[in-house]
């Protein structure tokens, strides 16, 4: 299979305007996440819908599309960049521009997903780990996943789950691993087609989560399990996260 990974990279964010031109370790954080990716798939884009971004990409000697500023998703960004390239792929791997530690074996996990010609998308999780603590298994900013025996996913949610009933909650780390969903998706190039043009659905709209408009359409997610952390940034506060990060990494 030929994979094209493609960055969504919007310049107005609520809470860290600008956030894909912001410095970190020197560079700016989308030409970490470019060069992350780039080498490991076929080819590598950066989608975006301000010329300050595109520039700054063409700068660096990276590839970028000028996107509509209308859509309502990086997904939908996705497609319109996948339709400009002239040439066919087969599968679309949709990379966060806020995941500058992105890992190679993290984007070969997902793309292993497809050796079950099954899978119409693919994506990735981490366990939860017993010191990340009840906080963090709680945080409603940090989606959680179900599998199936397939390493499918059967549902995504804000909340934790599955529940542990009759388990006492402090107890439900150790007792049971739970999966953060990380961010990472990859799509069959004509189920990315046939996804962007279905309407928000019931189960999308009461938690804020994209993924379960595909699953209530009866796509099958397929899903690859990481240990590694990555460190994503929503704010400034993060950004300094991340430069500490990238200061241990470089130590």
């Amino acid at each position: 299979m030929k994979f094209i990974a493609i960055i969504p990279a919007r310049y107005a964010s609520t809470r860290f305007p600008g956030k894909p031109l912001a410095m970190l370790g020197g560079k700016p954080v989308i030409q970490r996440v470019y060069e992350q990716v780039a080498g490991v798939l076929d080819a590598a884009v950066v989608a975006t819908d301000d010329r300050r971004i595109y520039e700054a990409v063409v700068a660096f000697g990276g590839r970028a599309e000028m996107t509509s500023p209308e859509h309502r998703s990086g997904t939908d960004r996705c497609w319109e960049a996948y339709c400009r390239q002239g040439e066919a792929y087969d599968a679309v791997v949709n990379v966060q521009g806020d995941e500058p530690f992105i890992r190679p074996e993290q984007l070969e996990a997902v793309c292993r997903c497809f050796d079950d010609p099954a899978t119409d998308i693919a994506t990735l999780v981490k366990p939860f780990a017993a010191e990340d603590g009840l906080a963090a298994l709680e945080n409603p900013n940090s989606p959680k996943v179900v599998l199936d025996a397939a390493s499918r996913a059967v549902y995504f949610s804000r909340s934790v789950i599955p529940y542990l009933r009759g388990v006492p909650r402090e107890e439900w780390l150790a007792r049971h691993t739970f999966y953060k969903h990380i961010g990472l998706y990859a799509f069959r190039t004509e189920v990315l087609g046939r996804i962007t043009a279905l309407p928000s659905s019931t189960l999308e709209r009461a938690e804020s989560l994209e993924q379960l408009r595909w699953i209530e359409n009866g796509y099958r997610i397929g899903v690859g399990i990481t240990q590694a952390e990555t460190v994503g940034i929503d704010t400034p506060e993060d950004l300094a996260r991340a430069e500490e990060f990238l200061g241990r990494m470089n130590g």
